[in-house]
């Protein structure tokens, strides 16, 4: 049996996995890939998180001697270990390393120093400079923060529909559509349904309608995303203040990758003479934790 490492992408609307040989080069895509649903502890529980993983070591397990997970939500050294007792539970005798995201993101780019901008369903800067400093600004979850994330999207979104309807108007094409996406009959009904259905990848995968309808001249939608790059971009420079030095950025997730007129706007507003400066991820985060599953088995001596 080859020797393997699996490297885990834990977001927050999924799990990508990839398993490779410990010492091949996965760049061109060797591996075998698994997309699970997401095995987020803060947003899920201990119980599906457990199922998840339980599903891809079923699937992957054999032979892996290293397991490098970069988790959304793995804020805390408490978070970490809970993650890091699942999965040693399910690969016994495995090397397991778990950290949050954006490092993964870091080591995907092909970078040892830089920052990163991640939105999806969340939100969160964070940079490692040469010297091995360290910075993160935002992360929070979607009760705390996540501004400019999916979620955060949406929830402005509902919010415009229930400042229509309060302020006696009809209701625009942004509350329009929401109503019909969420089956609605009025702004009152989604309201209740926000309440009812707290899960931010419900939620988060709506942001696709505002951003539709700003494309389409919606001044509502058009406000919504540009807020939302204005408070990505906050982020960032949050995190090179921080540093104390100019980073190149890396902008990943779901949200900046699939719409580009969002990352066109947060480069415009991090970079206005040079946007190019600021460029998006080009290969799955999860290449990332390969690579340091690898690292981490090299300097182990394995």
């Amino acid at each position: 049996m080859t020797p393997a490492v699996l490297g885990l992408h834990i977001g927050g609307s999924k799990t990508h996995a990839l398993k490779a040989a410990s010492g091949a080069d996965t760049a061109a895509g060797e591996g075998v890939e698994l997309t699970e649903d997401s095995a987020n502890l803060a947003s899920l529980g201990h119980q599906r998180a457990d199922a998840v993983l339980r599903r891809i070591a079923a699937e992957l397990g054999d032979g892996v001697q290293a397991v490098y997970a970069g988790a959304a939500g793995a804020d805390t050294p408490a978070n970490r270990a809970v993650l890091a007792a699942l999965l040693t539970e399910h690969f016994p005798g495995a090397r397991i390393d778990v950290v949050h995201d954006t490092r993964i993101i870091l080591a995907a780019s092909g970078l040892q120093s830089g920052a990163v901008l991640v939105a999806g369903t969340g939100s969160v800067a964070w940079g490692l400079t040469p010297d091995g400093r360290e910075a993160r600004a935002g992360g929070y979850g979607y009760l705390l923060g996540d501004e400019g994330g999916g979620y955060s999207v949406v929830r402005d979104a509902v919010r415009e529909t229930l400042r229509e309807y309060y302020a006696g108007l009809e209701p625009g094409p942004l509350a329009q559509a929401l109503l019909s996406a969420t089956t609605s009959a009025d702004p009152l009904q989604l309201m209740d349904l926000y309440y009812r259905k707290p899960e931010p990848r419900y939620w988060a995968g709506l942001s696709s309608l505002v951003f539709e309808l700003a494309a389409a001249g919606d001044r509502e939608a058009a406000h919504i995303v540009a807020d939302a790059a204005y408070a990505l971009a906050a982020l960032a420079r949050q995190v090179h203040g921080s540093l104390g030095t100019e980073l190149p950025l890396i902008l990943a997730g779901g949200l900046l990758l699939k719409h580009p007129e969002l990352a066109a706007a947060v480069a415009r507003k991090l970079e206005p003479e040079d946007p190019g400066k600021v460029r998006l991820l080009e290969r799955a985060p999860v290449h990332g934790a390969v690579e340091l599953a690898r690292r981490g088995l090299a300097q182990a001596g394995a």
